[in-house]
């Protein structure tokens, strides 16, 4: 066997280590603590690749044990965090509802693995499984700390959280464009408005995470299908290009 990097694969532990906490915390009812680790989780995840590139210790090894962590941390941990806080009531249903969520988001990370050499970088294919698990984990945090009844007069939380489970996985296993900003080139001049909204947001996380980080998740996801659904009534379809598609893709770790 080759050697293997170090510390790109200990940040990928770490992620490993935020799902199995996130799942653990889920079992013993704290629910707001799994969720918060879902969150942490998806930090490293975001880490563990850069740490790769700017160490220069990709890897396919890295690229297994990357996308094992991601079903554990993105996969497992908010489909039973999801049963366990809302959708055990339903029965069978809730069960087949929490089981869809994981498979599709074994399924989104096997694509993306097969896809990453011919499926353009500024987009994902379907919703990401980070992003999918960071809907499930603020959307916990948003109705924990608000303290809204689960079953009020306006408003089932079970049942949003139902309906919440069958179309975060039926949207990782689309091929609808969402966003990926990896092109985004941060180091270029902009606006001075960018940079205030950008201050704006930094400071409604700090001051109220549990509001904020939910709000910007369904908005991106709100606006990302809006923005697809304009493109789709104006006859122009956002079309992912493939590149040259090669046998064995490696992404990084």
């Amino acid at each position: 066997m080759r050697k293997i990097y170090i510390i790109p694969n200990l940040v990928t532990t770490a992620n490993l280590f935020c799902g199995f906490s996130s799942v653990t915390s889920a079992i013993h009812k704290d629910y707001t603590a799994a969720a918060w680790f879902i969150l942490a989780a998806a930090i490293f995840d975001a880490l563990d690749g850069r740490v790769a590139r700017m160490a220069k210790a990709t890897s396919q090894f890295g690229v297994e044990y990357d996308s094992l962590s991601d079903l554990i941390s993105f996969g497992m941990a908010p489909g039973l965090l999801l049963y366990l806080w809302a959708l055990e009531p339903f029965g069978r249903l809730g069960v087949l509802a929490s089981f869809l969520y994981v498979c599709c988001a074994a399924l989104r990370l096997a694509r993306f693995n097969v896809n990453t050499a011919v499926v353009s970088k500024a987009f994902f294919q379907g919703v990401a499984s980070p992003i999918a698990a960071g809907s499930i984990a603020t959307f916990v945090i948003f109705f924990e700390a608000t303290g809204i009844p689960s079953d009020s007069s306006w408003i089932s939380r079970d049942l949003i959280a139902l309906v919440q489970a069958l179309a975060l996985a039926s949207l990782m296993v689309s091929s609808i464009p969402f966003p990926s900003f990896k092109e985004l080139n941060w180091r270029a001049r902009s606006s001075f408005g960018y940079l205030m909204i950008a201050v704006m947001i930094m400071v409604l996380i700090a001051v109220k995470p549990e509001i904020t980080l939910f709000l910007v998740n369904a908005l991106y996801l709100i606006l990302s299908l809006v923005w697809n659904a304009y493109r789709l009534l104006a006859g122009k379809p956002m079309v992912i290009k493939a590149a040259k598609e090669t046998t064995h893709p490696v992404k990084d770790s």
